[in-house]
């Protein structure tokens, strides 16, 4: 933030770029001051035709990945939609890229953007993308690696009402948002209208430390981004899990909170707001009884499995993760 800083921290980014790299090479780059998150979806395919799909709003994060994920940002006007749609569009054809992709931005409280990062593939929030758009953007990708022209035109795509998504993650909010171990004793999904859960578990489902702690995504699409967030809020209340902590609670708070709907939150957000309420105000509260109720029916459990004997099972080579059972 000033001069006085300056040579402590160039000596430490070359000591870390040393450790990881044997070099002691870096750079410098604008720093952006809470800065919001914006990223723009894009399709190139391999007869030189690129497309975006207009813009989604990421700034809800925490550890720099993302919990909360909306299109279209409710800070994006049209003006600037041009701009930075037509920045990602020109930075994909000047790779020369094709398949789906996601140019990653930073915005400062000008609304200037600064180019972040390409993720060459589809992204988790990708959801939101096509709920607004009505396009199937897995089939879209499959459709170009096939080698076909992209299938739609820039001029006949256009936003319809605003998407929402909450990613359900399998981690202890009050402890620094470490993952939660364990196993899925009790899923209720919620549904109704605007409503999509898209899940990677299920009722006895293991959570475990080898993958990423995502269990689910909650997205809801409503005519407005109010009516998006109040069947959000009621997705999310209706959402039942128990066997792991998962962060339900926590996203039910930051869609409340004063700064998303006013959508000023920035980068920052949950460092600045949530976690220090986290001692006070979540600590052994407004935990559903439910809850209780499974961990120690999950610690039964746990016992009675090692009395259980393995017994093997017929099954279809499309099911070998199954192809042991309990007796």
């Amino acid at each position: 933030e000033g001069p006085s800083e300056f040579d402590s921290a160039y000596e430490r980014a070359q000591n870390e770029s040393f450790k990881a790299f044997g070099s002691k090479d870096i750079y410098m780059e604008k720093f952006i001051e809470n800065p919001k998150h914006i990223e723009v979806q894009i399709f190139g395919d391999h007869h030189g035709n690129y497309r975006h799909i207009f813009e989604r709003e990421c700034s809800v994060q925490r550890r720099h990945q993302k919990i909360i994920e909306e299109a279209p940002s409710s800070v994006v006007d049209n003006d600037l939609r041009k701009q930075i749609t037509q920045a990602a569009v020109n930075a994909a054809k000047a790779c020369g890229y094709y398949n789906a992709g996601t140019i990653e931005f930073l915005m400062d409280k000008n609304k200037n953007f600064y180019f972040l990062e390409m993720n060459t593939r589809l992204q988790v929030e990708h959801p939101v993308t096509e709920l607004i758009s009505g396009l199937d953007l897995v089939k879209e990708q499959i459709n170009i690696a096939c080698g076909n022209p992209v299938s739609f035109d820039q001029e006949n795509i256009s936003i319809n009402g605003h998407a929402l998504e909450c990613r359900v993650y399998a981690e202890d909010v009050d402890n620094n948002f470490s993952p939660s171990m364990g196993k899925i004793l009790h899923h209720k999904l919620p549904s109704g209208p605007g409503v999509r859960v898209d899940r990677g578990i299920d009722l006895l489902s293991e959570v475990s430390v080898f993958y990423d702690p995502l269990l689910s995504k909650v997205v809801t699409w409503g005519k407005n981004r109010d009516e998006a967030i109040k069947r959000m809020e009621r997705a999310l209340g209706e959402y039942q899990i128990a066997g792991v902590i998962t962060n339900i609670h926590a996203c039910i708070w930051v869609i409340n909170h004063e700064y998303f709907r006013d959508g000023s939150f920035d980068i920052n957000f949950m460092e600045k707001e949530f976690l220090p309420l986290v001692p006070d105000k979540w600590k052994d509260k407004d935990k559903p009884e439910y809850e209780d109720i499974a961990a120690i029916f999950g610690a039964l459990l746990k016992d009675k499995e090692k009395e259980l004997k393995p017994v093997s099972r017929d099954c279809s080579p499309q099911n070998k993760w199954m192809d042991t059972t309990y007796e």
